[in-house]
């Protein structure tokens, strides 16, 4: 996600125009009662740009060499929170998607540091405060308004696909002279470890200026 230092507690304590509401509302999220909900902007050829409003989050952040150890470790300190490791003990949906600020390594033997995050259900996103987590190491955050460059795919979501992925985006970015964020980007998993078939996975760039959208070919 992207933080911001020093602020967290005072945007927590503020109302924020959260786009999370009820799945049947996406055709992305077929497994929780909640989804991060999107408006699309433009849908090109090879990706699709999605403008997304300020919305509430829970991360952990975990260092590894393998994206996939990482994942595992930050996912369950956070499914530890929902599940009721906060000072109300109380037990909290699980919403779609998760997401993981990954950075872009061109050495995929160095360790790096990977932030693992949970939406928080729209009970959380306004007046109602969630409970603190008793896991320092997790943490609450807010992804601020924003447009994403979107590229979408099947399968399951691991270091491989994550580089490979990303990459691609990368490319079909540059060959249209879009800006965008550079130096890390988001992988987005929609779908539990136990769903099998019919998995969507995102791979996301943020929007930098006007978004370059070129349109498909018919």
């Amino acid at each position: 996600m992207v933080y911001v230092a020093g602020i967290v507690v005072l945007v927590f304590s503020l109302a924020v125009e959260a786009r999370v509401g009820d799945s049947s509302e996406s055709d992305l999220c077929t497994e929780t009662k909640e989804c991060l909900l999107y408006n699309l902007t433009c849908t090109g050829e090879e990706y699709e740009v999605r403008h997304y409003e300020t919305t509430k989050w829970v991360s952990a952040d975990v260092e590894s060499v393998f994206m996939e150890v990482a994942m595992n470790r930050a996912f369950w300190k956070l499914f530890k929170y929902i599940q009721g490791e906060n000072n109300a003990g109380m037990k909290i949906d699980m919403t779609a998607p998760v997401v993981i600020k990954t950075k872009d390594s061109t050495n995929i033997w160095k360790s790096s540091t990977y932030t693992v995050s949970f939406l928080l259900p729209s009970t959380f996103q306004h007046s109602q405060s969630p409970p603190f987590p008793t896991d320092s190491s997790v943490y609450f955050s807010v992804m601020p308004d924003m447009k994403v460059y979107v590229k979408s795919y099947g399968g399951w979501l691991i270091g491989l696909t994550s580089r490979m992925k990303s990459r691609s985006l990368r490319e079909s970015l540059d060959a249209v002279d879009a800006s965008y964020t550079k130096g890390y980007h988001y992988d987005v998993g929609y779908d539990s470890p136990m769903k099998m078939t019919n998995r969507h996975n995102d791979v996301w760039y943020l929007v930098e200026g006007e978004p370059v959208c070129p349109a498909a070919a018919e």
